[in-house]
């Protein structure tokens, strides 16, 4: 019997190049089993590639890679038929029904009639399409042609999902629906590659996340991320204006970095919990009065942004 991977998925110098253009370079990486993993980057990167690659629907031009187990370029047909994919595009059959556009490939998954009927079923109901089951999809919204593709690519129950902007066109309870589906899957053991531009949604949903512009630029958990790019700090919250008390807390030694604006003073800290209670007291004893302390807190999105704004200015430099 086949033992289940403890990484989902794993690639070693995955390349692919397009006549002198590289759209994938030497992509290294590793996504545990039962992970949601986040792959961000700018328009043409190479994350569809890249998804493409890893769903056997391209062949590389070097490197490995292993999908649920399989080894890409060997065992093709046995990743397709384990994996499920929505791609950029829907590509739905507009003239059928709802109904009958997810049994027609239910029985592509070579599922039992059965069992494709209760599948169907199922996804219908639980992306509240239940409702519009007879209905022709070429009469859907974006959103509602978004959420069949979702239940399509979950009909055969994949246990590696592949989501390409899953929310892109969905209003926001529509979204919202989406989000806690991926993290009910996350939940039962799938896991979820997932590309979106929606940064406030990969940091909800993802547990690691890859930043790419044709080559992994950085790879780690969203916190970590954080702190890698931005350090650990404090924000303290007076009364009055800040930077009266800029010069006690600078005069402390363990001080790296401290800064004004209106009545918050935002301090770059080694080991906040540690030194937290030493800059209050320096504070207090300066005259400050304290509303709150809070840890600093930056966005995956600034994250995001100084990563990719500092490889398109190395790459220039380069040039």
């Amino acid at each position: 019997m086949r033992g289940a991977p403890t990484n989902a998925i794993e690639t070693s110098h995955l390349t692919r190049t397009f006549g002198g253009l590289i759209a994938v370079d030497d992509l290294t990486l590793a996504i545990p089993q039962g992970s949601v993993f986040g792959f961000l980057g700018p328009n043409g990167a190479g994350k569809t590639t890249t998804v493409r690659m890893l769903s056997a629907l391209i062949a590389t031009s070097r490197g490995s890679a292993t999908v649920a187990g399989y080894v890409l370029g060997k065992q093709n047909e046995a990743i397709r038929q384990t994996i499920g994919i929505l791609t950029e595009t829907p590509g739905l059959y507009d003239r059928l029904s709802a109904w009958q556009n997810l049994l027609f490939f239910a029985e592509m998954y070579d599922l039992p009639s059965k069992r494709a009927a209760s599948q169907v079923e199922h996804y219908l109901r639980l992306l509240d399409l239940w409702d519009r089951r007879g209905d022709r999809v070429g009469g859907f919204s974006k959103g509602m042609k978004q959420k069949l593709a979702i239940a399509r690519a979950l009909l055969h129950e994949p246990q590696v999902i592949f989501l390409d902007e899953p929310t892109a066109g969905l209003d926001p309870e529509s979204a919202r629906v989406v989000r806690d589906f991926i993290k009910q899957l996350r939940a039962e053991g799938r896991t979820i590659f997932l590309t979106t531009h929606n940064l406030p949604e990969a940091d909800e949903l993802c547990d690691l996340i890859g930043v790419f512009r044709s080559k992994l630029l950085r790879l780690d958990t969203p916190g970590n991320l954080r702190a890698g790019m931005f350090g650990a700090g404090t924000q303290v919250r007076v009364v009055g204006d800040a930077t009266r008390w800029l010069a006690a807390v600078r005069a402390l030694p363990f001080v790296q970095q401290a800064t004004a604006a209106e009545s918050i003073l935002t301090i770059s800290l080694a080991h906040p919990d540690d030194q937290n209670p030493e800059v209050v007291r320096a504070l207090v004893g300066a005259g400050a009065d304290i509303r709150s302390v809070e840890p600093t807190s930056h966005s995956l999105e600034e994250v995001y942004l100084e990563l990719v704004e500092n490889e398109h200015a190395s790459t220039a430099i380069g040039q």
